[in-house]
């Protein structure tokens, strides 16, 4: 029997993805929000630039596989016509400053989890149930108004890439001119700082989480074209498929998993086996009650506003990069205001903080 057309190739493919990305994350100690901490705090880019190469790898994987014919995310959710940039900007901000309050994001999460963080499997818990309310919940009542309803119509360039949009301005197709300015640029600031072309750990973790994006895409492609079922064509995110994931276990009704929940789980045993590999496993808990609100809050601002937005910092960082949406930058400059405002509140007390400059203090571990 032909692999591609089992049930178990989206859950078996998605594994596999997920171990790559876990493994690969733990080593080098791969988190956006730290990578941001050290950033602002501290002048280290190092972990801006892993992230950014992951994003750029993914991108030109993506392309290339797309314009050879071999994958089609055209009827992937990143890339259609409508464009719900309130849900960019408020879900982007309620993310990144959800993000703030764990200190870390949902594939972080994962990611600790797999070290024995049981502070990141209550922030996973409530991230998943959020993230199930916001889509087809109580929540999601709020998000078709706010949200759906005011949608940009992008009809008239096909799609919302980046590339489409300008090839219909110019009237003609200038989809893969503007693909490799934009991987050019974005690989030209990762290797401009010399000190990091030495950091081959760190090149080695973005490439391969940027390349498990681009697997992602293959994958679901192979599977739509094999399966007599629907299939979505997707990648990696971690705010939807944390929900899923929770539904797969207490609800199980005979149906297999699909691609995300397979990726979920991936990543979790990835970052396990790094972990005990390197003889890191940790026990870890919150140390009192304000710290679990602090992270029972930060978990519905990630499921909630992870939905509103469409992704994470990997879903619309990495995997809407990849295929140029352009509700991509729209929502990461949201995360990132987030992020920063979040900072300021843990860090200064106030929000308001972020505006006025925040303090080079380090947060406390």
């Amino acid at each position: 029997m032909d692999i591609t057309t089992s049930s178990w190739f989206l859950p078996f493919t998605g594994l596999l993805a997920g171990i790559a990305m876990g493994f690969a994350a733990r080593s080098q100690h791969f988190c956006t929000m730290s990578a941001l901490e050290r950033y602002w705090h501290a002048g280290d880019s190092s972990g801006v630039r892993t992230w950014v190469l992951a994003a750029v790898v993914a991108l030109v994987l993506t392309q290339a596989l797309q314009f050879a014919g071999i994958i089609d995310t055209h009827d992937s959710f990143y890339l259609s016509s409508s464009l719900p940039w309130t849900g960019a900007i408020i879900g982007g901000l309620a993310f990144g400053f959800g993000m703030a309050l764990v200190g870390t994001c949902g594939f972080g999460a994962l990611v600790r989890l797999g070290g024995g963080s049981l502070r990141s499997l209550v922030v996973l818990t409530v991230l998943g149930l959020s993230a199930l309310s916001a889509q087809r919940g109580l929540v999601a009542l709020g998000r078709v108004e706010i949200v759906d309803r005011l949608a940009a119509d992008l009809s008239f360039a096909g799609d919302q890439s980046i590339s489409s949009i300008a090839s219909a301005f110019i009237g003609a197709d200038i989809r893969l001119p503007v693909a490799a300015l934009i991987a050019a640029s974005m690989l030209a600031w990762v290797f401009y700082e010399r000190k990091y072309r030495g950091r081959l750990g760190l090149i080695a973790a973005g490439t391969a989480i940027g390349s498990a994006v681009a697997f992602g895409w293959l994958a679901t492609t192979i599977a739509a074209r094999h399966s007599f079922d629907p299939v979505q064509i997707e990648s990696a995110s971690f705010v939807v498929p944390v929900g899923d994931s929770i539904l797969q276990l207490v609800t199980f009704t005979g149906v297999l998993p699909d691609y995300g929940v397979g990726l979920v789980a991936g990543v979790v045993l990835g970052a396990a086996f790094c972990a005990w590999r390197r003889r890191d496993v940790r026990w870890e808990a919150c140390d009192d009650a304000r710290e679990l609100g602090r992270h029972l809050v930060g978990g519905f601002l990630m499921g909630t506003g992870g939905v509103f937005a469409m992704g994470c910092t990997i879903g619309q960082g990495i995997s809407a990069v990849s295929v140029l949406a352009v509700s991509a930058p729209l929502a990461m400059a949201s995360i990132l205001l987030g992020a920063r405002l979040g900072l300021a509140y843990l860090l200064e007390g106030s929000p308001l903080a972020a505006f006025a400059g925040i303090g080079t203090r380090q947060r406390s571990p």
